[in-house]
């Protein structure tokens, strides 16, 4: 059982204050930490928001799990299961609630079980005679039995019995509705009493009958079927009891204003113990000789007594006797209760519903099951979990079992993490820290083998390579990003656009989605039992043996604390609260990625299905329309073709430079569009008919040809750009995306042909991958310089600026300078790195002989004039 560090409070009020103190002060502490060790803001808000829902969820484990089991024990009970228990650990109202939710489930269960017992003994008295009424019918029809009155008598004997029988469950049902009607008249009791004793002989059953009245003329008020009903019901139980030839007492005399009548029989008697619980429905005496009746009648004479204002009991026998002995007292002069009015009279309970005929709850349906005996263990129902509301079928938990290599490996990964990150540039290391990542996400993964997860981890581990091969860290940020959203994608086995943006929801949903599974984890890992104090021991020791003989080693040979410094980081104050933050940050991301491998979210739900419209014009007429601008646009290029620069600057006043600047954005933008309009009319457009399928490829066709002819136009107005103005990493950039968008409409063509594109979405991701590695493997930083380096030698223009803000990338392309101009593109030359940092980018760069950079004060002093 998990622990609950609050159970111990009696007042929900005061765990609440508790839990709200602790937060807030946890909020507190960790972000004065890291405001105090220079913590940047984006990485000490997550954390402290991350580490004060920690402290939430452990203070509050328990505190609402009862309220959730009752929810669904309910929601059993409703279907007939009165084996559920909750589970009450807290001393506060809500475990109070839960005790009393136990108590009436274990009432519950035995009220059910004595409904059972009633309808399977109203079942076997009804069947004795409707059975015989059946062989006396059958007899008669088919002629084996004669067709006399004795022969009719017989079958009205049994059709009377079983009218008394469902009388005396009415008179039960008005019982527990409280509408028994009672009507006192004048009775002889003698007479009374003759009548009742004949009618029991009747019965056949060998017993002999007293009858003793004093005085003989007793004369009181009853209701007389009710009473003939009380006294015929204890003769019943008595001559049932009693061994054969015995004889069967009963008794009525005056006491006062009340009147006694007591049955006396010789049978086994009944134990003390049992005499209150033979008057309750289908109570039995304990006869030694396993008779007994269906246990109304007992509990109709105790009715009958209580209708009367009396009290009915067993008594001790006179002194000498044995047997059983009913003593009945009753008024002289009992209270009216007359029959109610149509109106005020309570409907005779329903028959018992069935479980067909029960409405099904909305969750946990579970089939009627048949009372849990006393010495059963009852059924603890687990709890809903909380979060099961906020994510719906969206996410839903499915009892992803624990996975303590996981936790592990995302802990040590942030450990290692804090080690090699802070202070350090990018490089193997960093490199080092993503493949420890990504084996732990992959190891998450159950569809290691799907070729679509092998392509992303493989893709994955290239775009983490740049930050080795390369030293811009423009180009190694973008990488790393996109390797995140393909890694996050694979994980959720997402396939469609707008799964693959819910995916990216997911990974920042995951610690809060999370919590239900990484409970279940660290009880895994507590509840190791002495395998985990052992596993304690042996950490404890060995980090005891590493810190001594490696202090002695360490302070005895140079070499060794060489090495050591360069394993083990500074852990002053300040740093070790930036590693802090980090490895939580870092464990953490990689724990949230994990679980969503582990238990990925239905993401391609979120694509709403829309119907095909029902007339094509509704879609074919903003398709015809965006094909008419598009026709505007490429008849207005070629006029700028054929007319020449000349006719551009009369007709506009622009130079062509500035005319294609003031152009490519919006091209970018306006392509971009076109895949959106060619995916929202594929979706809306119907494909029924011969006639849709045409219209749909030849419109969505000629616009993708046309976009095409857009793409080239935005390409070539950006050469001409760069080659005016020069080339920056941004217009590379923008360069490659309008590049990669022109990709995608081919693909969208291929795709057109034969209307299926399921493939598409996930074609453009790793090719949008692909493209990003493409550009870092062509070293961007060093060809933006040599094309700079270029242009200089042919026009004379050059931003110094510039080239001293690349990368090491460039250092050996910006080499070719001559000696003298060297120093101008640089801005400082590469330092020697660790082994952690160490990048190919700036080892070449170290390598590469070139003169020292200038400063900036002599910048315009000893350079030519730039741009």
């Amino acid at each position: 059982m998990t622990a609950q560090p609050l159970a111990g409070l009696t007042s929900l009020k005061v765990k609440l204050g508790l839990l709200v103190v602790a937060s807030v002060a946890v909020a507190l502490v960790v972000a004065s930490l890291g405001r105090a060790g220079g913590v940047p803001a984006w990485l000490s808000i997550p954390v402290t928001i991350v580490l004060a829902l920690a402290v939430t969820q452990l203070l509050a484990v328990g505190m609402t799990s009862p309220l959730r089991e009752m929810t669904a024990a309910a929601r059993r009970m409703a279907v007939g299961d009165y084996s559920v228990r909750v589970t009450a650990t807290s001393r506060d109202e809500v475990g109070e609630l839960a005790r009393a939710f136990n108590t009436m489930a274990r009432d519950l269960a035995e009220v059910d079980q004595q409904r059972r017992e009633l309808v399977a003994n109203v079942s076997h008295e009804l069947r004795t005679p409707l059975t015989a009424l059946c062989a006396v019918l059958e007899n008669l029809v088919d002629g084996v039995g004669p067709r006399d009155p004795d022969s009719l008598a017989a079958a009205l004997a049994q059709a009377e019995r079983l009218v008394g029988l469902v009388e005396d469950l009415l008179d039960l049902a008005r019982v527990d509705a409280g509408k028994a009607p009672l009507t006192p008249q004048r009775v002889e009791v003698r007479a009374l009493l003759d009548d009742a004793v004949a009618e029991s002989r009747v019965l056949g059953r060998d017993v002999s009958y007293e009858v003793h009245v004093e005085p003989d003329d007793l004369v009181v008020h009853a209701d007389p079927a009710r009473l003939r009903q009380l006294v015929s019901n204890l003769l019943d139980n008595a001559s049932r009891h009693s061994p054969a030839g015995e004889t069967v007492t009963v008794a009525a005399s005056r006491t006062g204003d009340r009147y006694r009548l007591e049955v006396h029989d010789r049978g086994p008697g009944v134990d003390p113990s049992d005499r209150q619980r033979v008057f309750e429905p289908f109570g039995t005496l304990s006869a030694t000789d396993g008779t007994g009746g269906t246990g109304l009648g007992l509990a109709i004479a105790r009715w009958v007594t209580d209708l009367h204002g009396g009290t009915i009991r067993f008594v001790d026998p006179e002194p000498g006797a044995d047997g059983a002995r009913v003593r009945v007292d009753l008024p002289l002069q009992p209270h009216d209760r007359p029959l109610p009015r149509q109106e005020d009279v309570m409907p005779v309970p329903p028959p018992v519903p069935t479980p067909e005929s029960q409405p099904q709850p909305p969750a946990y349906p579970t089939p009627r099951s048949a009372p849990v005996p006393a010495s059963a263990s009852p059924i603890v129902v687990p709890p809903k979990p909380l979060l099961d509301d906020w994510f719906g079928t969206y996410w839903p938990e499915r009892g992803t079992p624990a996975r303590l290599s996981i936790l592990l490996g995302a802990s040590a990964v942030g450990v290692l993490a804090a080690i090699v990150l802070p202070f350090r540039n990018l490089g193997l290391g960093t490199f080092l820290v993503l493949l420890a990542a990504g084996a732990v996400i992959l190891a998450a993964n159950r569809d290691r083998r799907d070729p679509f997860v092998a392509a992303c981890a493989g893709i994955c581990v290239l775009l983490a390579a740049t930050s080795v091969v390369r030293a811009a860290e423009w180009i190694v940020v973008l990488c790393l990003l996109a390797g995140g959203a393909v890694c996050v994608c694979a994980s959720a086995r997402a396939r469609t656009l707008p799964g693959f943006l819910v995916s990216g929801l997911s990974w920042m949903l995951a610690g809060l989605r999370g919590l239900p599974w990484l409970g279940r984890t660290l009880g895994a890992l507590t509840g190791l039992g002495q395998g985990s104090v052992a596993l304690l021991r042996t950490l404890v020791w060995s980090v005891l043996a590493l810190v001594v003989f490696g202090a002695l080693f360490v302070s005895a040979d140079a070499l060794v604390a060489e090495w050591l410094g360069g394993l083990v980081p500074d852990l002053t104050l300040d740093t070790a609260v930036l590693r802090g933050f980090v490895a939580i940050a870092v464990g953490g991301m990689v724990l949230s990625a994990a679980y969503v491998a582990l238990n990925p979210p239905a993401v391609d739900q979120s694509a709403v299905a829309v119907r095909p419209t029902a007339a094509r014009y509704e879609w074919l007429t903003p398709v015809l329309v965006v094909n008419l601008v598009f026709a505007v646009f490429l008849i207005a290029q070629a006029t700028v073709v054929f007319g020449g620069h000349d006719y551009l600057q009369e007709t506009t006043g622009l130079t062509y430079a500035e005319y294609v600047h003031r152009g490519f954005g919006q091209l970018t933008v306006a392509t971009a569009l076109t895949l959106v309009v060619v995916w929202a009319a594929t979706r809306r457009a119907p494909r029924a008919s011969v006639a849709d399928r045409v219209w749909l490829r030849s419109t969505l066709g000629l616009l993708c040809a046309q976009t095409l002819v857009v793409v080239a136009s935005a390409l070539y107005r950006m050469h001409i750009y760069q080659e005016a103005y020069g080339f920056t990493q941004l217009r590379v950039l923008v360069d490659v995306f309008e590049a990669w968008l022109g990709l995608l409409v081919i693909a969208v063509l291929v795709g057109g042909i034969a209307l299926r594109a399921a493939w598409l979405p996930r074609f453009a991701l790793l090719s949008g991958a692909l493209v990003l590695l493409g550009l870092a493997a062509i070293n961007p930083d060093a060809w933006i310089a040599e094309r700079n380096l270029d242009r200089y030698a042919e026009t004379g223009k050059v931003d110094w600026a510039f080239l001293r803000d690349l990368s090491a990338d460039a250092v050996p392309a910006l080499a070719e300078l001559p000696p003298d101009l060297q120093g101008c593109a640089l801005d400082e030359l590469p330092t020697d790195d660790d082994w952690l940092e160490w990048n190919l980018g700036r080892e070449r760069a170290a390598d590469t002989s070139i003169a020292a950079p200038v400063s900036w004060a002599e910048l315009e002093a000893r350079c030519p004039a730039s741009d």
